[in-house]
């Protein structure tokens, strides 16, 4: 597929000076010199997937395409995915600037590596939205956009390789819940241990410890089902920490560790789970089992 000129000048961004490689090549290293690439940044982010005009020129090009259609009867936001859902306004969403908000702040600007996967963003314009509408990228970061690219927004580039939306209370009922807890309860349970994690301070998806808090939070229902039988004994989930495991090796693992207090005795235990956050997709080594301070 043809690349835009947008997509030119954001794939130069992501190559080395003088580098012949596609940016599916070199994106991932993000190299200052030929002898010594950089390490590759991982992104695991949770947030919103938000559409921006660049110029004028591209927001009069999509009104243009709106007045083509038969919009009667559309929200606003009805009228905008109707447009980029037809095949002949596909080049619209090429050419827009798609901006991955996080607790309400612009964070990244999403390049799909597969330009195909721009349908992944179309998808992220829900016609309906709603409150609890929730966006998850996996990628990798590379350097802070140009002022030409966005519209003068200066937030670092994620190239991603995958991004898939849910709404957060379906999620939150399609979670495994223990025997005999009630419904309601469990779900308000995992809906606060869900927010709470992605309320973690700079939670932006691009450091080891938030990588394997936001894997834990969209991927291992164990974590869930841990509060809500912390719950039902009276304890509160007091904190949780995310350190270096003693066993990482060669290899990134972090100990993501859950401490819950009993609110009567004030006494704390403690379970934790280990993850590898070495590449760019995290995965569980330890299950959630209890931890012990040494």
């Amino acid at each position: 597929m043809e690349q835009t000129g947008d997509q030119v000048e954001i794939a130069e961004q992501l190559e080395p000076s003088g580098s012949d490689m596609p940016v599916e090549c070199s994106a991932p290293h993000f190299a200052a010199g030929p002898a010594q690439p950089a390490p590759a940044s991982f992104v695991y982010a949770i947030g919103r997937v938000e559409l921006r005009f660049p110029s004028l020129a591209v927001e009069k090009e999509f009104i243009q395409a709106t007045g083509r259609g038969n919009t009667a009867g559309q929200t606003d936001r009805q009228v905008l995915r109707s447009v980029l859902d037809d095949r002949a306004n596909r080049y619209l969403a090429r050419q827009v600037c798609w901006v991955f908000t996080i607790e309400g702040l612009d964070t990244y600007i999403l390049v799909p590596r597969d330009p195909a996967d721009v349908d992944l963003l179309i998808d992220a314009v829900r016609p309906d939205p709603g409150a609890d509408d929730v966006d998850v990228v996996i990628g990798v970061r590379g350097p802070i956009a140009q002022s030409n690219v966005c519209n003068g927004l200066l937030v670092p580039i994620v190239v991603f390789d995958q991004l898939y939306s849910f709404a957060r209370d379906e999620f939150i009922g399609e979670i495994p819940r223990l025997e005999g807890q009630a419904q309601e309860k469990f779900r308000a349970t995992a809906g606060e241990l869900f927010d709470r994690i992605g309320q973690v301070t700079d939670n932006a998806g691009a450091t080891d410890d938030h990588r394997a808090l936001n894997y834990l939070a969209v991927r291992y229902p164990a974590i869930y089902a841990r509060a809500a039988e912390a719950h039902t004994t009276e304890s509160t989930l007091t904190a949780i920490e995310v350190r270096p495991s003693p066993l990482s090796g060669t290899r990134s693992v972090m100990d993501v560790i859950f401490s819950y207090t009993h609110r009567r005795t004030d006494v704390t235990e403690k379970h934790f789970c280990r993850v590898d956050v070495t590449e760019k997709w995290p995965y569980l080594i330890t299950k959630l089992s209890p931890y012990f301070d040494r």
